[in-house]
């Protein structure tokens, strides 16, 4: 259930940095929710592995 929550999260940002990218905003910013967004995906997997 985690997991499917942490996926959504990072469409969300994927999807706020696009919009940021699209209103011109720094590049620092929509870069940044871009990795955080990678960081919720690598989340959600490790959820899923099997743990003790």
């Amino acid at each position: 259930m985690v997991s499917l929550v942490l996926m959504g999260v990072a469409g969300l940002l994927i999807g706020g940095a696009f919009s940021l990218r699209g209103q011109e905003f720094p590049r620092w910013v929509w870069i940044a929710f871009l990795v955080l967004a990678g960081l919720s995906l690598v989340a959600a997997y490790l959820f899923t592995l099997p743990g003790d």
